[in-house]
């Protein structure tokens, strides 16, 4: 099975990059294409930058670094994968990872919004959830233990 990891740098989507592996550990078989999507440059940024093949260097240098800690997870637990950053609007880029990769499965963090803010704002996994083709695995942060609770 050819999974999509969607990473952005965050604790929860490096929580999904474990998931992915356990799922492997459990029998099933795996390949990877890790994903990270840097949004596109801003006006201002071209303005500044004078040279737009600097803010693609930029970019992509900084999607790679992103991708390390992923990167060295998955060659840790014996997982063959690729890697590939992409610049625009995450969520749809990200799907478009997923037609041209032919994967069968995307699985990716959420971080734990309230529903009011989700519903205005919309977030990358929602929208990658309504907008695949292909089965969407969402993992969560783990909740942590409140401050007065004992551990």
């Amino acid at each position: 099975m050819k999974i999509l990891l969607p990473v952005d740098g965050s604790a929860v989507s490096l929580e999904a990059v474990r998931f992915a592996i356990r799922m492997a550990r459990g029998g099933l078989e795996t390949s990877v294409v890790l994903a990270n999507v840097q949004e596109a440059a801003t006006l201002y940024e071209l303005l500044v930058a004078h040279d737009p093949q600097v803010l693609e260097q930029v970019s992509a240098a900084a999607g790679s670094h992103t991708l390390e800690a992923a990167q060295q997870l998955l060659k840790e637990a014996g997982i063959s994968f690729e890697s590939e950053v992409a610049s625009g609007d995450p969520a749809h880029t990200i799907v478009d990872m997923v037609e041209r990769h032919a994967c069968d499965l995307v699985v990716m963090g959420a971080s734990g919004t309230s529903t009011l803010r989700s519903a205005l704002l919309g977030s990358v996994s929602n929208e990658v959830l309504h907008a695949a083709g292909v089965p969407v695995m969402i993992v969560k942060a783990p909740e942590e233990p409140a401050p007065d609770s004992p551990e």
